[in-house]
C-alpha cells in the first residue's frame, strides 16, 4: 500500500532557465484532495527555505496578512465586490460593512479570533439587532475572512469555527385588526394621505412601490396599478430604482371600494403621485412616514403602527377572507410562499374566537356527564 504523502513533502527540479522549481504538498482540502503549492529560487536550497517558511507561517496562522489590519482588507473585498451586486444591494453591504469596521477596524486580521466573532455577535443581540442583521454581518465576515485565505493572507477562516448564534424570540409582525381597517377606510382624510393609507391596506403594495408610481402606471378607471419600479435610496439619496425582486413586476388588482382613491392620485399633473419638494422627484420614505404617522394619530380607536404593517395587514386580511396563499402572493409580489406564510398573522379576535368556541363546545359535554 502506497504511503500518504505528509505535509512538505514533494519533488525539486532544474527548470531550463537555470532557476529551481520545487511543488509540495502543503495540506488537505476539504474535500480530501492534496494541496499542492509550487516554490521557486535559485538555488534548491532557497526553494527548500521558502517552502519551510510558508509552512511555518501557515502553522502559525500568520501568513501575509499578518501586518494587515482589518478595515484594509475590507475596503479591498468591499471594492472588488462591488461590481457583482445591485446599488440598492450596495447600499445595505455598506451599512453592515460599517459596523464590521467599527468593531473589529483596527485589529490585524491574524489576531482574530473565532471567539472574537462571537463576541462581536452577542454584542450586536444585546444592543437589539435583528437575527437576519446578525446573519447578515456574519456571512460578510466570512466573506472578507474566505478572501483572505484564498490569497494566502490567512491559513484559516474564523468565522468558520465561531459557534453560531442561537436565533432569539420571533418579533411579533404588527398588523390593524378588522376593527381598526374599517375605522381607518371610514374615517380617513379625503386627501392624499388618506387616499394613498386606503390603497396600501386595499393592495398590500409597499411603501417604496407607492412613493414610485407616476399617474401613467394607475389605470384610468382605478382597477388596477402597474408595479414597475420603486423609491430606493442611494448613498444617502432618493432615486428611483427597480422593485425588490423580479416578481414585484406586476399589475395589482384594486378592489372597487378604493378606486375612487386610485383616480384621486392619478389626477396630478406632477410626473409622480408622491412629490415633495423637488420637482419631479419622488417622495422620502421618511418624510412620508411622518404624514403617515399623523393621518393614523387623527382616526380614534386605531394604534399607531408603521406603514409597512398595512402590508402585513393585508395579507392577514387575505387570508381570513379565505384567499390561497398563491393568490395572495401573486398580488403581494412576494418572491416565495414561504415569505407569505411570513406574513400571515393570526388576529387576536380570531384566537379569542377560537378559545369561546373550544369552551363552549366541551363545556356542554363536560355538562352531561355530571
Amino acid at each position: 500500500m502506497a504511503k500518504r504523502r505528509a505535509n512538505g513533502e514533494g519533488s525539486i527540479r532544474r527548470r531550463n532557465n537555470g532557476r529551481w522549481e520545487g511543488q509540495f504538498m502543503i495540506g488537505r482540502k476539504t474535500d480530501g484532495r492534496r494541496e499542492i503549492r509550487s516554490f521557486s529560487g535559485k538555488t534548491r536550497k532557497e526553494v527548500v527555505e521558502r517552502k519551510d517558511e510558508f509552512l511555518r507561517k501557515r502553522k502559525e496562522g500568520l501568513l501575509a496578512g499578518q501586518e494587515l489590519r482589518f478595515d484594509v482588507w475590507a475596503d479591498i473585498w468591499f471594492r472588488n465586490h462591488a461590481d457583482n451586486v445591485k446599488p440598492t444591494t450596495l447600499q445595505g453591504y455598506s451599512y453592515t460593512l460599517r459596523t464590521l469596521k467599527a468593531y473589529f477596524g483596527m485589529q490585524k486580521l491574524a489576531e482574530i479570533r473565532p471567539m472574537d466573532i462571537e463576541e462581536f455577535l452577542k454584542k450586536l443581540r444585546t444592543g437589539g439587532k435583528s437575527d437576519s442583521y446578525l446573519a447578515q454581518c456574519r456571512g460578510m465576515l466570512h466573506q472578507i475572512f474566505n478572501k483572505a485565505v484564498a490569497n494566502d493572507l490567512l491559513i484559516k477562516n474564523p468565522v468558520a469555527y465561531a459557534d453560531k448564534m442561537r436565533k432569539g424570540p420571533p418579533k411579533r409582525k404588527e398588523s390593524f385588526t378588522p376593527e381598526e381597517v374599517q375605522l381607518l377606510m371610514e374615517n380617513l382624510s379625503e386627501d392624499k394621505i388618506g387616499w394613498s393609507i386606503r390603497l396600501m391596506l386595499a393592495t398590500g403594495m409597499r411603501t417604496q412601490e407607492l412613493l414610485g408610481l407616476e399617474p401613467r402606471h394607475i389605470a384610468e378607471d382605478g382597477s388596477a396599478i402597474t408595479i414597475e419600479q420603486a423609491v430606493v435610496r442611494i448613498k444617502g439619496s432618493i432615486a428611483i430604482g427597480t422593485p425588490k425582486s423580479h416578481d414585484s413586476y406586476r399589475t395589482v388588482p384594486v378592489p372597487e371600494l378604493v378606486r375612487d382613491c386610485a383616480r384621486f392620485l392619478r389626477e396630478t399633473d406632477k410626473k409622480f403621485v408622491w412629490e415633495v419638494g423637488k420637482q419631479n422627484m419622488p417622495c422620502n420614505p421618511s418624510h412620508f412616514a411622518r404624514q403617515f404617522k399623523l393621518a393614523i394619530e387623527r382616526v380614534e380607536g386605531v394604534r399607531v403602527l408603521t406603514p409597512h404593517c398595512c402590508r402585513h395587514t393585508f395579507v392577514s386580511m387575505m387570508q381570513m377572507l379565505g384567499v390561497d396563499i398563491e393568490t395572495i402572493q401573486n398580488i403581494a409580489g412576494h418572491a416565495e410562499v414561504d415569505m407569505t406564510l411570513h406574513y400571515l398573522h393570526v388576529q387576536e379576535p380570531r384566537r379569542q374566537e377560537a378559545a369561546r368556541k373550544f369552551s363552549e363546545a366541551f363545556s356542554k359535554k363536560a355538562g352531561n356527564s355530571m
